[in-house]
């Protein structure tokens, strides 16, 4: 069924429909633009609260190894990313139906608009035709009165007997011509009247069921970009629903990460603040009642050494830190020795790891001088050489104080091996700083003529700079030397050119 056919008649009633029907597509987008308001809204004040309940502080602080607080961290950090799909939600609402649906709203109106006019304008056209028509007939009337009068004065005029005979054919001449006008408005109103009826019949089974047609047609397109909008209105949050629910499943796992007993924080509570002391032993009966000895003993004149009570409510006064961590309680020193042991330990590796890139690049400019001065390189490896004198200097001064806290002890707490460069480090540095470290890879190095394996280039380099070669994206490369830990391996082209590049814009082969 269509509106062309049954609604011919009812053009008051489609300008009232199609209207309303905008009107509707209007508020639908209004509606969606304050819920993404209110989304957005929402999400800014999630973001303020977790900001406002997050952690604050020092970076131990920070850092809270305890399980609750370290778990309520996580809430806030889930929230945060939860306030982020609130943000994605009111956004896709925004450009996913808002922007859309306005523009096709504009659309509409001006497609209505157009299809309106063009139905009045028909219709005009038709009334014009039909005052056209009205206007032949009154005219065609007027004439065939007219014939009628003069056929009737020139039969009068025959029949009279004083009339002349010049009277008399004047009549009949003037009726004859009255008569023949006549005619001729009869014939023009009988074309009229059927270029008439030919219009009408044109204009209420073609023309106004076309343009009914196209105004029903913009309807239902517009009736389903509103049923797409209502559909979009639950998509734009089902596909955020597994990271919402990811969001949801990880402020749940905090919880059950939580361990209040054993192996967690009240045994934390005792790794960290455990002082080491032995609780004060009885205090001695003092007998005063056998008198004074007026001997003294020997014992009396090297009394031992006795440390004083400790009165564990009372209140603290805070100790100056010192840097061999002599103000903390013996178990606490110890551990914060080892750790700072344990750093230094990582950045004496780091910086032999360097120097020995260097060396590297310095032996290959000795051998392939082309390639840059090797003399450029001396103030970074005395740089680094200094480094590490005084890394090992620290080292030494701190494990001196390791070993008086110990007190001839082992150390309960092994030495971390840094697997972050791919070796161990021995607990004590034993390096003679006279000695070259660098001697045995030199002599290493000169052995080294094959490649050790291939990679291909992932992005274009221009090796501007001294020791470094040039590469284009997808070029098979030959490794002469892996990345050491400074970002940089020593490939060979298969033009012979050879040189440094970024460990990154390569590809290892399988």
């Amino acid at each position: 069924m269509d509106w062309g056919t049954h609604l011919w008649d009812q053009y008051d009633v489609i300008d009232k429909h199609t209207q309303s029907g905008l009107d509707l597509l209007d508020r639908y987008i209004k509606f969606v633009k304050e819920r993404s308001e209110i989304e957005q809204n929402y999400a800014k004040q999630l973001r303020n609260l977790t900001k406002r309940y997050a952690k604050r502080g020092n970076k131990e602080d920070q850092e809270c190894k305890f399980s609750n607080h370290a778990s309520f961290q996580e809430i806030l950090n889930e929230l945060n990313d939860y306030a982020g799909q609130r943000e994605l939600i009111a956004e896709n609402l925004m450009t996913g139906i808002c922007v859309d649906l306005l523009k096709k709203l504009q659309d509409f109106k001006q497609e209505r608009k157009t299809h309106l006019a063009d139905v009045k304008k028909a219709q005009q056209n038709l009334e014009s035709s039909f005052k056209h028509l009205e206007n032949t007939k009154k005219r065609y009337a007027k004439e065939w009165a007219e014939a009628e009068k003069a056929s009737q004065q020139a039969e009068k005029a025959e029949s009279e007997v004083s009339a002349t005979r010049v009277d008399v054919e004047k009549a009949k001449q003037h009726a004859h011509a009255r008569t023949h006008t006549a005619e001729e408005c009869r014939n023009d109103y009988a074309a009229e009247l059927q270029k008439y009826n030919k219009e009408q019949n044109y204009h209420y089974y073609t023309d106004i069921p076309q343009l009914l047609n196209k105004l029903q047609g913009m309807d239902e397109r517009r009736i389903r970009s509103l049923a797409d909008g209502y559909c979009k209105f639950s998509d734009v949050e089902k596909k955020v629903l597994p990271i919402i629910s990811k969001c949801l499943e990880g402020i749940s796992a905090a919880g059950t990460k939580v361990n209040e007993k054993q192996a967690s924080d009240s045994i934390l509570v005792i790794e960290q603040h455990k002082s080491g002391f032995e609780p004060p032993a009885d205090v001695e009966f003092e007998d005063y009642s056998q008198g004074i000895k007026s001997a003294i003993s020997e014992s009396s004149l090297n009394p031992p050494k006795v440390r004083g009570l400790i009165w564990p409510f009372s209140k603290k006064h805070k100790q100056t830190p010192a840097e061999d961590y002599s103000h903390l309680p013996p178990e606490q020193r110890k551990k914060r020795l080892q750790t700072k042991i344990d750093d230094i330990h990582k950045d004496l590796q780091k910086a032999q790891d360097q120097s020995e890139a260097l060396e590297k690049m310095k032996g290959v400019y000795e051998q392939n001088p082309q390639m840059g001065d090797p003399s450029s390189l001396e103030p970074r490896i005395l740089e680094m050489t200094q480094d590490m004198s005084r890394l090992r200097g620290e080292l030494a001064k701190y494990e001196t104080w390791l070993s008086e806290a110990l007190g001839g002890e082992e150390s309960p707490f092994p030495v971390n091996n840094n697997t972050e460069y791919g070796t161990s480090m021995p607990s004590r540095v034993t390096h003679d700083p006279d000695v070259n470290i660098y001697t045995e890879f030199d002599e290493e190095f000169d052995d080294i003529e094959s490649p050790i394996g291939q990679c291909t280039a992932l992005y274009n380099f221009e090796g501007n700079s001294e020791g470094t070669v040039s590469i284009k994206e997808g070029e098979l490369l030959s490794i002469m030397e892996e990345d050491k830990g400074d970002g940089w391996m020593r490939v060979l082209r298969a033009n012979g050119d050879e040189g440094y590049i970024p460990s990154s814009y390569v590809k290892l082969a399988p």
